[in-house]
């Protein structure tokens, strides 16, 4: 027995399709969420050589909600309406003078207004203080612009526009690190922002070794004399010379962020050496910045081209003694999702032509999973456990083989990405972890797309399936009630059942929940990021995840956290103690408890 999905019941799902990915301009109109696959997989297959072909085969994709577009694809693809099927983008290098500021922010609003999520490194604005090379001015700092940010997103909002989401990174060792962490402590700071610090491995050792830390900046004609160091910089390929500002403790600056991060779920980290070392493209390109919810680390302009296999459809006899995964069906989805996101390249509209040339020339898609502790629960497997955590990597594994060898194929019909270097990126540590078998076949025939593998938050388009569990996350609650806004911005409460429970409960007619169906508040810290270590090694771009804790959890949990996230290989980690923050203006209320989706935005920003 297939653990199907074959439609949205009258309820918080329907409720998502009509109001987020219905097309209501279609003519004839869009009756069901079927019609919506119909638009979305004949305007995905347009250009193939055989349209009628792939237009049966995408659609019979998504079917049974077996593969979920991101939000823009499927409210996007095949409309009228010019927009772009890209969720979110990271943006340009900052240049540090006004004009530079303001053409950065002219970008950031463009974006946005098309409805993608935006990220912007700060780290090349200069300190609060410094005195500006053209006009001599005191220069107000990084902070000070978010939120000038803040309110052009504000705006925007207030436009009626499709709802993006912001993420802002400062390095660690920029001399406004302090004022950065501290940046939304206070109620109604920068609603509209997710922070993260640019941890570097040298800020790591410093931390164990409690020494002193440097605060620094690159050099300015006007910045005067003083102790210069060699340190890489945002934008840099190679180190540059940085003046010294101040010196703080390392463990101090740590004990600072965890707090902070304690009080306000503010900021996550980036192991930002870490990513840019596994960076399929480390040969061509420096990373310091990722989408809002930070499970693709981008290049500037580098765009999301999302989508997410639902691993509950994938799950034969669920529940059963015999219950197993469908690894044949799963292989085969992956492989077709990665054509069909390779498609969404070449129709989507980019609000920019810098977004546009760059996804052109690396082809980078994230094709991801979500459902992953419901099809743990359908498989009898406790989500906190060693076996869950090897049968979750070993699926990984299967979806990373099976988009790259899609991805050989494809470069086989229509040629490698145009940034492809056969010897340098078969050097790369991720490529080399591939099988022998794949890792030839790059080396002889090149790769369409430079990453292929993301696991976003994926929480609206899991609500549309019928209120799976989102992305890797463990299941909030077996029951629950959901808030969201409508069209007017009044808040409305849907009851909603966990898809697995749902399941069980028709399967078996018994409300008691079998011991696999674990809820968020059972599982501990230490389990929740023992799974995102467990995924990671499979996956070429990153993992969204959020580490839930306690309400009467001590900020030392969050040191331990982050530490633990750091030593486990991870590229990023965010934390959500409970209570720990109000619900941002204008946004869905939380419910009673648990985090917010991976550190991201809720379903009225739609950013998944």
């Amino acid at each position: 027995m297939l653990a199907t999905l074959d439609r949205p019941s009258d309820s918080l799902s329907q409720f998502i399709w009509r109001t987020h990915y219905r097309d209501a301009e279609a003519l004839p109109c869009e009756r069901s969420i079927a019609d919506s696959w119909d638009r979305v997989a004949r305007s995905v297959a347009a250009l193939e050589r055989d349209p009628s072909r792939w237009q049966r085969r995408f659609r019979s994709l998504l079917e049974g909600f077996r593969f979920l577009p991101a939000g823009r694809i499927l409210a996007g693809a095949g409309v009228s309406r010019q927009v772009t099927l890209a969720n979110c983008f990271v943006m340009g290098l900052i240049e540090d003078s006004l004009p530079g500021i303001f053409e950065a922010l002219k970008e950031g609003a463009l974006t946005m207004q098309h409805g993608g999520g935006v990220g912007y490194d700060f780290s090349t604005l200069r300190p609060r203080g410094s005195r500006a090379q053209a006009t001599g001015m005191i220069a107000s700092g990084p902070v000070s612009f978010l939120y000038v940010w803040d309110a052009m997103c504000a705006t925007i909002l207030s436009t009626g526009a499709r709802r993006g989401a912001m993420m802002a990174t400062l390095r660690c060792d920029h001399p406004d690190i302090e004022e950065f962490l501290n940046a939304k402590r206070a109620p109604g700071a920068l609603t509209h922002f997710n922070l993260s610090v640019l941890v570097t491995d040298a800020f790591m050792q410093a931390v164990r070794a409690d020494a002193p830390w440097p605060l620094l900046f690159p050099r300015g004609a006007r910045e005067g004399d003083g102790e210069m160091l060699e340190r890489p910089w945002s934008g840099s390929a190679a180190p540059i010379p940085c003046r010294v500002w101040r010196r703080v403790r390392a463990r101090e600056l740590w004990r600072q962020l965890c707090a902070s991060a304690h009080a306000s779920a503010e900021p996550g980290v980036l192991f930002i050496d870490r990513i840019n070392a596994e960076n399929n493209l480390g040969y061509a390109e420096v990373l310091s910045a990722t989408n809002p919810c930070a499970e693709e680390p981008l290049p500037p302009y580098g765009a999301c081209n999302l989508g997410s296999l639902n691993l509950t459809a994938f799950v034969l006899d669920p529940f059963r003694a015999g219950a197993r995964l469908d690894e044949p069906a799963l292989r085969e989805c992956a492989r077709l999702a990665v054509r069909f996101l390779d498609d969404v390249i070449e129709i989507s509209r980019f609000p920019l032509t810098a977004q546009r040339l760059e996804s052109h020339r690396t082809r980078r898609i994230g094709l991801g999973i979500t459902g992953l502790a419901d099809a743990l629960a359908l498989l009898g497997l406790r989500y906190d456990t060693e076996r869950a955590r090897d049968v979750a990597a070993a699926l990984m594994r299967t979806v990373r083989d099976a988009a790259y060898e899609a991805s050989v194929d494809l470069a086989r019909e229509r040629g490698p990405f145009e940034r492809f270097d056969a010897e340098r990126y078969s050097a790369r540590p991720f490529i080399r972890r591939l099988p022998e078998t794949l890792q030839a076949a790059i080396r002889r025939d090149g790769i369409r797309n430079s990453h292929l593998l993301a696991v976003a938050p994926a929480g609206t388009i899991s609500l549309l399936a019928d209120n799976v569990s989102s992305g890797i996350e463990p299941i909030h609650r077996l029951r629950n009630h959901r808030s969201v806004l409508d069209a007017d911005g009044a808040p409305l409460t849907f009851p909603v059942t966990d898809r697995a429970y749902a399941l069980w409960q028709a399967q078996r007619g018994e409300a008691t929940a079998p011991e696999a169906l674990l809820e968020l508040a059972s599982i501990p810290p230490r389990a929740q990021l023992l799974m995102q270590a467990a995924l990671q090694p499979a996956v070429d771009g990153s993992i969204s995840k959020t580490v839930a804790l306690e309400r009467t959890a001590a900020p030392e949990a969050v040191q331990e956290i982050f530490a633990g996230a750091y030593e486990l290989g991870l590229k990023g980690c965010t934390v959500f103690r409970d209570s720990s923050r109000a619900p941002a203006l204008g946004t869905e209320p939380e419910p009673a408890s648990g985090p917010p989706t991976a550190h991201c935005c809720d379903i009225t920003r739609e950013a998944d």
